[in-house]
């Protein structure tokens, strides 16, 4: 009966290695994605600045500018296209780009799926935990098998590691919180019993 136990539990276990603690990078720039909201400023042109969505398509448009792409861009580098695009109406104009309102593009989201109380898409923010992913989500459901979740980090070529959910969110042992990767996709399964 021991034995029969055994093998059931040894079944259960994950395959994965258990995730690596750290994984942030500290050369993290953020990146422009649809639905994010920038604040341009033209300098010294007051009707130029304004506040514009970028579309589901990547891109904007603001006055004397018609679709210009800002997905994947930090605010800089699309700043200085920004100033491209006016030299041709402005001398040198002078752009700033603040995002106010964060998403991100979808491959650096986070992604919550199964067991989590509240499934759902996070914007990536530099030095992000588990822990704070699960605080977004609300935790897990009763029926989830926590200790089971693995992480499905694409930045690694979609390598899989093994994170004990159950022990971190319902039992507090910080050792089980890691860092997440932009682009990490965290799995909750369901318990079987």
């Amino acid at each position: 009966m021991i034995a029969a136990g055994a093998i059931i539990f040894t079944g259960c276990a994950s395959n994965h290695p258990a995730a690596p603690a750290a994984a942030a990078s500290s050369e993290y720039s953020y990146k422009i994605g649809p639905g994010d909201n920038l604040n341009i400023v033209v300098w010294r042109n007051p009707e130029l600045s304004m506040n514009v969505p970028v579309r589901p398509d990547g891109k904007i448009s603001a006055p004397l500018i018609d679709d210009l792409n800002a997905m994947g861009k930090d605010s800089t580098s699309l700043a200085r296209d920004i100033e491209k695009e006016l030299s041709k109406f402005i001398r040198d104009p002078v752009v700033t780009v603040i995002v106010t309102g964060f998403v991100g593009p979808y491959s650096e989201q986070i992604r919550v799926i199964g067991q989590a109380a509240k499934p759902q898409i996070l914007a990536y923010k530099q030095k992000m935990t588990l822990l704070d992913v699960m605080i977004a989500v609300g935790g897990i459901t009763d029926f989830a098998d926590g200790n089971s979740a693995t992480i499905l980090r694409t930045a690694e070529n979609n390598a899989q590691y093994s994170v004990r959910l159950k022990d971190l969110v319902k039992r507090g042992d910080v050792s089980a919180n890691v860092e997440m990767k932009p682009g990490d996709v965290l799995i909750i399964p369901q318990s079987w019993f």
